[in-house]
């Protein structure tokens, strides 16, 4: 028997004080309230970004500047460049993730698939290709990339098929491949990964701005490095396959290709980090995690980070930032428990979720039956996995709902169906796209009400 949608719990105060705190680490990662503020400059002068040069001045009275770039907020960061180059030509194209499209005056923006690329990943990007290469030396270039990038720009190596690019991309996420290892083998297996640009981008006139999803904001990772120096070697890819053990079931095209380059019968990428263009971080997590705890304060909680650029396994780490919130619900002050960074899921069954909401569940297992706390886990980009979902709230009671639906939350784990425990329980987050990307944010706090006496 299927279960029906409950009604949400009640909005109470710590619910309420989660999406507030949520809210504000979004506005700090807001492409286009960032540009408004820290992009200056104009056609004759040029314009520079946090008071670093972006891009001289135009050479000819109208000489266009090129917007060139990839991600799921990368609409968003084109028209928030758009609004400020006051003055100037902007052309461009633009890949975003079906679902993910923003109307930018004078700036073609494509839909594509993501996480796995599709066919409309691969047109676009000829597309895009043939745009920059007939374009590049007629004007100045911003490359724009966001979290997505890597299976929105899309341009599979000679011998290598979409489909193959494809498997390999599924095989990975299954696994729990993180998106260091994952960007390692799909530079491997692509023309415009891991510096691929650098060749059709003109210099002293081009430039990056990017908008961070990845540990430590490596900008070779963020996008793949399409426009950077890759330090990483066909050697490595075989590494990532070989410790997941997927060696046997990726297709013989890219294994003849990772060994060839092994073999150096392949040329390695470019790892030439002085010839990239000038990189600027536009937002990252630890911008909006630092909005978190302003807000978390502003509100009367005493902030805690639990963790930055957390990486590793979802389980893990969603028990022991759960038993942590447990122990400062114990005190009489109210707390807040913050932290940022991509955890990864090995997804073995065949339910619907994401490693937000999965996070949720599995922290609401050990915060069953404590009271006065809450929690929220969710994606900064509006969706978790391919859910229409940001993420999950949790607190104590979380399971008692689940069980009160005729849902077994034990099963629901076992069979990675996080989504529809909390669909019933009313307990999802859902946003739609934000328009931004810096990973994932975990917000638990306390209400200090249980201990207050």
């Amino acid at each position: 028997m299927k279960a029906r949608p409950a009604p949400p719990p009640p909005f109470d105060r710590l619910r309420a004080d989660l999406l507030a705190i949520h809210r504000a680490a979004l506005r700090a990662a807001d492409p286009e309230r960032i540009l408004e503020r820290d992009l200056r400059g104009d056609a004759a002068s040029g314009w520079t970004f946090r008071g670093q040069p972006l891009l001289p001045p135009a050479r000819t009275r109208g000489e266009p500047v090129f917007l060139f770039g990839a991600g799921k907020a990368a609409a968003a960061l084109a028209r928030g460049v758009r609004r400020r180059l006051a003055g100037e030509v902007v052309r461009g194209r633009i890949i975003v993730k079906h679902g993910h499209r923003l109307e930018v005056p004078g700036v073609v923006v494509e839909e594509a698939g993501h996480p796995v690329p599709d066919v409309h990943s691969v047109e676009a990007t000829k597309r895009l290709l043939a745009d920059l290469r007939e374009s590049a030396d007629s004007g100045r270039v911003l490359v724009l990339l966001t979290g997505g990038a890597s299976a929105l720009l899309v341009a599979p190596a000679a011998g290598i098929t979409l489909e193959d690019k494809s498997r390999v991309s599924s095989l990975l996420l299954a696994c729990g491949a993180d998106i260091h290892e994952m960007n390692t083998v799909r530079k491997h297996l692509s023309a415009v990964k891991g510096g691929g640009l650098i060749p059709l981008l003109p210099s002293g006139r081009a430039a990056a701005l990017v908008i961070s999803d990845v540990i430590g904001d490596q900008l070779t990772s963020i996008g793949s490095g399409p426009a950077t120096g890759d330090p990483t070697t066909f050697g490595d890819a075989l590494g990532v396959l070989e410790k997941f053990a997927l060696l046997e079931q990726v297709p013989e095209a890219v294994i003849a290709r990772l060994r060839g380059g092994v073999a150096g019968t392949v040329a390695e990428t470019p790892d030439a980090p002085g010839e990239a263009v000038p990189h600027h971080i536009v937002a990252s997590n630890a911008h909006s995690l630092g909005a978190a705890g302003e807000e978390a304060t502003r509100l009367g909680y005493r902030a805690e980070i639990f963790g930055r650029d957390l990486a590793g396994e979802v389980h893990r780490t969603a028990r022991g930032f759960a038993n942590r919130l447990a122990v400062l619900g114990a005190d009489p002050a109210p707390a807040a428990l913050l932290a940022g960074g991509e955890l990864t899921l090995k997804v073995t069954g065949h339910g619907r979720g994401g490693r937000s909401q999965e996070f949720a569940l599995v922290a609401a297992e050990t915060l069953e039956g404590v009271p006065g706390v809450a929690l929220l886990a969710a994606g900064t980009d509006g969706t978790d996995g391919p859910t229409d979902a940001a993420g999950a709230f949790a607190d104590g009671e979380s399971l008692v709902r689940a069980r009160q639906q005729g849902l077994d939350p034990e099963a629901a784990l076992r069979d990675n169906d996080s989504w529809s425990l909390f669909r019933a329980t009313g307990d999802l987050l859902i946003t739609g796209p934000t328009g931004t990307n810096v990973m994932d944010l975990m917000v638990g706090l306390t209400s200090g009400e249980t201990n207050a006496d």
